[in-house]
């Protein structure tokens, strides 16, 4: 199985609902987003408890996103527990996104297969802010 080139998807995509993100500024979610954010990324926050997080709207799944924003979102970059990965991709199945990417420690083999017969690339394990760091600064 091929992995994803990183660099392309960073370069090609710009738009991340990330799934789970925290309003706390101490959470890695939070900081991850504010780092994309900084780098001229999109974020949309996907956190069912909160209607704002870093000032933006947050909605509470990726399929109760409003139509404009649900066509936009590319990467699904999910700060979920493993066993709560895989409604998460079939939600971004649905909206019809481009990537999934799971944080560092989250694995779920089913619900990448899933992602990758559903034609999405998968990158599982990895840190989006520190893989673009390492790529791009």
């Amino acid at each position: 199985m091929e992995s994803p080139d990183i660099r392309s998807i960073l370069e090609q995509y710009h738009t991340i609902a990330v799934v789970g993100i925290s309003p706390k500024p101490e959470r890695p979610s939070n900081a991850v987003s504010r780092h994309m954010l900084a780098e001229g990324y999109t974020i949309v926050p996907i956190n069912p408890g909160h209607q704002e997080i870093l000032g933006l709207t947050s909605y509470p799944s990726l399929t109760l996103l409003p139509p404009e924003v649900k066509e936009s979102i590319e990467i699904v970059n999910i700060f979920r527990k493993p066993a709560d990965v895989e409604p998460v991709v079939d939600e971004a199945i649905a909206i019809g996104a481009k990537v999934i990417w799971t944080q560092l420690g989250i694995i779920n083999d089913t619900a990448a297969k899933k992602a990758r017969q559903a034609g999405l690339q998968v990158i599982q394990n990895r840190c989006i802010s520190v893989e673009h760091q390492r790529l791009f600064l």
